[in-house]
């Protein structure tokens, strides 16, 4: 039986590269150009497994071990309820 999308059931991938957010324990790796298969008609993304051990030993490396990353960067963060028009 040909591969099906979980999510809406079409039959059509594309490969793509993307950038994929990891987290754990409140701390964040974003890695960019990460292989996946998309749906076509949804774009849900499949990941293989080899590419997500990958991403979980760099998030060690970095988090755990203290490798440097490629680059850092400041993310802004807000509560929904305190944002503003929401008060």
């Amino acid at each position: 039986m040909d591969k099906v999308c979980n999510f809406c059931g079409h039959a059509h991938f594309r490969h793509r590269q993307v950038q994929y957010i990891y987290r754990h324990a409140g701390k964040y790796l974003i890695v960019n150009q990460v292989p996946c298969e998309e749906c076509e008609y949804c774009g849900e993304q499949y990941f293989a497994a080899p590419v997500l051990r990958k991403i979980e030993a760099e998030f060690h490396a970095i988090h755990v071990v203290g490798r440097p990353p490629t680059h850092s960067i400041s993310v802004p963060v807000e509560e929904y309820a305190h944002a503003p028009g929401n008060r």
